[in-house]
């Protein structure tokens, strides 16, 4: 009998399976996969080979200033129309059909190719032609809004700003002139950039690949990003490209999901794929995580740094809008390794589970976002410095005592 069958009929074994899977609930797909084969998994690995079912068997248009060309290099050397691996097929011991499933590969450059930038690109276009596709913009919206903010707290003014991965403009409609004088919005999607909001910032959209981006050295004062760079392949490359497009003394303010993102959904179709289907498959993409990031923007060469967490909670009907509503931002899964379909037994059961784990008493259902925000700075002269080592004059022990040292240097001042 199905999981969506006994919660129906006998809700109280739901529960009781329920809470013996408990314990997965913020486990990464990594850390099943390790209890569930007894492997150890790469940690930036998201290529979990599916288990062999033990049931039944699967059946731009530019918009370009005229100034542009002076900060435009030649697209020749971008990879947007660069041929992926080919899919590899893996070879199934079992004497049942299955569908042939894309393995994770490297690239000729020793980067492992995760995602599918091809899918991703015809993903974000078929959201961005939605005809209501501000709709399932709320969540953008708000993390565009905090970037805003950030900008902001930086007191000058950015004569030429860089957006990459702009979407519709979440940042750019939050922005004014006098903060932001002139900005390039880049993305994937052709369709996005097409419908930009119209802000009154003067805007230019180029369609390119957060990989490699199309511009001279040193050509920005600040460059945002909003939610893009999580399903970027070579990330301490893009990184490396922000760095090298940014002016000395420029700022690199972003945000992208973390670890802990979706955590309720990918937890409820795992355990409903191992208890119907025998194995599991990632359907929610691997995440970054917060110490990485870090490191990653460091040994890019920014300095600086600031990296902080929030989590967003998100209120569904059930599991089935939540997925709607992903497939709306164009944040459907597109690694190259994902499973071609779910079936339908399984997709009801998730919900099942998904709602009896994790549903809250008016019925609705939540859904995290983990988001990382992180602020860089390219290196210049004009820029503050540790002091040298052995060069303090008060020592830790004593900032207990601050009031008095402080109330004591003025008696001396007045003398």
């Amino acid at each position: 009998m199905p999981w969506y069958a006994l919660e129906m009929s006998a809700g109280n074994h739901v529960r009781a399976l329920c809470r013996t899977f408990a314990q997965f609930a913020r486990f990464s797909p990594c850390d099943i996969a390790n209890c569930h084969m007894g492997y150890r998994v790469p940690t930036y690995s998201c290529g979990i080979p599916p288990l062999t079912p033990r049931s039944h068997g699967h059946p731009a248009p530019l918009n370009i200033w005229r100034f542009a060309a002076n900060y435009l290099k030649p697209v020749s050397s971008c990879c947007m129309h660069t041929q992926l691996t080919p899919w590899v097929q893996r070879i199934n011991n079992s004497s049942r059909s299955h569908p042939p499933v894309r393995d994770i590969t490297s690239r000729a450059d020793g980067v492992l190719n995760v995602f599918d930038r091809n899918m991703k690109r015809k993903q974000k276009n078929w959201a961005a032609a939605l005809p209501n596709a501000e709709h399932y913009n709320y969540l953008k919206e708000e993390v565009g809004g905090r970037i805003a903010d950030r900008v902001f707290d930086v007191s000058r003014v950015f004569p030429l700003a860089l957006d990459v991965g702009c979407g519709r403009g979440y940042i750019a409609q939050h922005l004014n002139k006098e903060t932001v004088e002139n900005l390039f919005a880049v993305d994937i999607s052709e369709n996005a950039l097409k419908n930009v909001v119209k802000t009154e910032i003067p805007t230019s959209c180029v369609v390119a690949d957060e990989e490699c981006l199309p511009f001279k050295e040193d050509a920005f004062d600040l460059v945002v990003s909003n939610l893009s760079l999580h399903w970027v392949n070579d990330l301490p490359g893009a990184f490396r490209e922000i760095y090298r497009v940014l002016k000395q003394d420029g700022v690199f303010i972003g945000a992208m999901f973390g670890g802990e993102t979706l955590y309720e959904l990918r937890c409820s179709l795992q355990l409903a794929e191992l208890e119907r289907e025998g194995g599991f498959s990632p359907h929610v993409s691997p995440f970054t995580a917060v110490n990485d990031l870090g490191n990653l923007l460091s040994r890019a060469g920014f300095n600086m740094l600031t990296v902080d967490t929030d989590e967003i909670e998100v209120r569904y009907p059930g599991m089935l809008e939540v997925m709607k509503d992903l497939q709306g931002m164009g944040e459907s899964n597109c690694c190259w390794n994902r499973k071609p379909m779910l079936h339908r037994d399984t997709m009801l059961a998730a919900a099942a589970i998904y709602k009896e784990m994790y549903g809250n008493d008016d019925g609705t259902v939540p859904a995290t976002f983990q988001i990382f925000y992180m602020i860089g700075w390219k290196p210049h002269i004009s820029q503050a410095k540790p002091a040298k080592r052995g060069s303090a004059t008060v020592s830790f022990g004593a900032l207990e005592k601050v009031n008095e040292l402080v109330s004591k240097a003025k008696g001396e001042k007045v003398k």
